[in-house]
């Protein structure tokens, strides 16, 4: 039986906190071979446990799913690392990204008119980037103050989306 990617995320936190090497099937790797980027967010109580991932496609998607929940568990420096008896109320979410393409705008209003809801948004300006998950949007619906918060998100001023480069990306999520 191959397993989905929230399994994989979910077997790998389990080997961490049982001390144990998690080796995946062969059958796994097969499904997952292609080189993709993905983000693993932790939620417990349906609040934010833990959100790391990759938006470069680097290695195969199983080893990127691995990676990072294994980093939202226990680098994400918003939280402390996750307990053992945490991990049975951490529900797993993996949201698998497209290739980044890059927005052109000529001019703020016209930024806002090019971004939809369901876009995940990388902003970059000069040596700042950050990125929010399409899903952020059910947080913040307002495209004024979602642009905001990610440039301070990026240690920028509120108002440096007005004038950065944008890239959008979509993504596949996979719940448990």
């Amino acid at each position: 039986m191959t397993l989905t990617l929230t399994q994989i995320a979910r077997k790998i936190l389990e080997s961490q906190f049982e001390e144990k090497k998690f080796k995946l099937d062969n059958k796994t790797k097969e499904k997952y071979p292609e080189k993709l980027s993905c983000f693993v967010t932790l939620t417990k109580n349906r609040e934010l446990r833990g959100c790391i991932g990759s938006l470069t496609p680097t290695q195969e998607l199983w080893k990127d799913v691995q990676e990072n929940a294994i980093n939202a568990a226990f680098n994400d420096p918003r939280f402390l690392q996750l307990k053992k008896d945490e991990l049975k109320q951490i529900k797993i979410e993996v949201s698998v990204l497209s290739q980044p393409r890059k927005l052109i705008y000529k001019n703020p209003d016209d930024l806002l008119d090019k971004i939809k809801k369901d876009m995940g948004i990388i902003l970059k300006k000069n040596f700042h980037s950050a990125t929010f998950l399409p899903q952020v949007w059910e947080q913040i619906p307002d495209k004024v103050e979602f642009l905001q918060h990610l440039s301070m998100k990026a240690g920028l001023p509120a108002d440096a989306w007005k004038n950065s480069e944008i890239f959008y990306y979509n993504v596949k999520i996979e719940k448990e």
